[in-house]
């Protein structure tokens, strides 16, 4: 349990990472004519990766452009609002995933050092 617990980790870390630069790539082109955003799909794989116990380490997170949000008079679907608290969201992610992964690697330290 301990193994896939680390590599749920390292994938979400993985995820988010790749999450994080496809927002920066979408506020970059905030005013690009006919540039559609993208996305990142990682949650529902994992989910399902889990349920049928696959190692979370073989899951992938797939960019995407999902193509539902109104395009503007540029034909741009990019909104700085959305995006910004997409940043936000992911960044905390991120974050979390990190400092839990700090603590099962302090934990195996810890046992190491106990006598």
């Amino acid at each position: 349990m301990s193994d896939n617990l680390i590599s749920f980790l390292e994938s979400g870390i993985r995820a988010e990472s790749l999450r994080q630069r496809a927002i920066s790539s979408n506020m970059a082109n905030l005013n690009t004519a006919g540039y559609r955003r993208h996305e990142v799909k990682f949650e529902e794989e994992l989910a399902k990766a889990m349920q049928a116990g696959k190692d979370p380490k073989n899951v992938e997170a797939e960019v995407f452009q999902p193509k539902t949000a109104p395009l503007n008079k540029m034909g741009n679907d990019v909104n700085l609002a959305s995006e910004v608290g997409d940043m936000v969201k992911n960044s905390l992610r991120h974050k979390a995933f990190i400092r839990l992964l700090k603590g099962r690697y302090n934990r195996y330290e810890q046992a190491i050092k106990t006598p």
